[in-house]
């Protein structure tokens, strides 16, 4: 099993940024991909941005220029800067994590976490 802890959601002003962090935890075998997505209320799930273990990234198109992912493979932690937010990006962030499991012939597992709440408002 893989436990993931997010920090950072909170509340800020449009114009701001806040910083968030996912470690990873557990059985941790290979990290493939690591990524942030959001829910926002009444809304569905969408990707926000993923990086591969090669730093490989990938964005939403309403994030990129905005948002910047990040990952420090030593300790298994995702980041997610977040500048110039907006209204619209209340949300909840959520980290996922895929990991490969080598005594599994490799096989990948996919992991959420708990989810930690931004709210962009005056």
């Amino acid at each position: 099993q893989v436990q993931l802890v997010e920090s950072g959601g909170g509340l800020v002003q449009p114009g701001g940024s806040l910083r968030l962090s996912c470690v990873a935890s557990g059985s941790i075998f290979f990290i493939s991909s690591m990524g942030w997505y959001r829910r926002a209320p009444g809304k569905e799930r969408e990707l926000v941005a993923t990086v591969t273990s090669g730093g490989s990234t990938n964005y939403a198109d309403s994030m990129e220029g905005r948002f910047t992912i990040s990952r420090d493979n030593a300790k298994n932690t995702v980041y997610l800067q977040m500048n110039s937010l907006k209204p619209e990006d209340t949300a909840v962030y959520y980290c996922n994590v895929n990991v490969k499991n080598p005594t599994m012939d490799w096989a990948q597992f996919e992991y959420w976490g708990q989810g930690t709440l931004v709210t962009v408002s005056e």
